[in-house]
């Protein structure tokens, strides 16, 4: 099954299932306890912390749930903040999820520091699911703005074009591995 987040991130393949963490996991935990699927492709877009440039397509099965305030030593969290769906991932490219985009170019760096390339707002909860109910998951992404003061606005200016690459990307490597919804 094919899903994205939906709204301005929405293809004529993908069920859209929800912006940001929670709608996420509320929406893709309901399609799943009413429809049994093999595999998840997420896709979507995602903000550089500075490994990846503008409209790099990235691929992963790793996800994160690390906040900014973490890297200052003003929060902890007791739960495992890093999830796969897949045993051996230890090349892969971690994604990290937050309702909030990171805007801040030097704290990006601190990220790069522990492997993490990029930040969508739900692949972390897609992960988690999916794990839940044992089904495979991974996300396919493409790169719209950096984690810098104009992440909102290179995204806005680079949405578009991004969405057209994505789909086209997608449709030659994907869309007939998975079924329609």
């Amino acid at each position: 099954m094919i899903i994205c987040a939906g709204d301005i991130e929405s293809f004529s393949f993908a069920k859209p299932m929800g912006i940001g963490l929670i709608d996420m996991a509320i929406n893709l935990t309901e399609e799943l306890m009413q429809n049994r699927v093999k595999s998840i492709l997420f896709i979507g877009t995602a903000g550089s912390y500075g490994n990846h440039k503008i409209f790099d397509i990235v691929e992963s099965k790793v996800a994160s749930n690390i906040e900014n305030s973490f890297f200052n030593a003003n929060s902890y969290t007791p739960i495992k903040s890093i999830v796969s769906t897949y045993s051996n991932v230890s090349s892969e490219t971690i994604i990290n999820s937050s309702n909030y985009i990171t805007t801040d170019f030097n704290i990006s760096k601190l990220y790069i520091l522990k492997n993490i390339l990029l930040e969508n707002m739900e692949f972390f909860s897609v992960l988690k699911v999916a794990k839940s109910f044992n089904i495979k998951a991974s996300g396919v992404f493409i790169v719209t703005n950096y984690t810098n003061e104009d992440a909102h606005r290179d995204f806005i200016r680079n949405h578009k074009e991004a969405m057209r690459r994505l789909e086209k990307y997608i449709k030659e490597n994907y869309e007939t591995k998975y079924s329609r919804f």
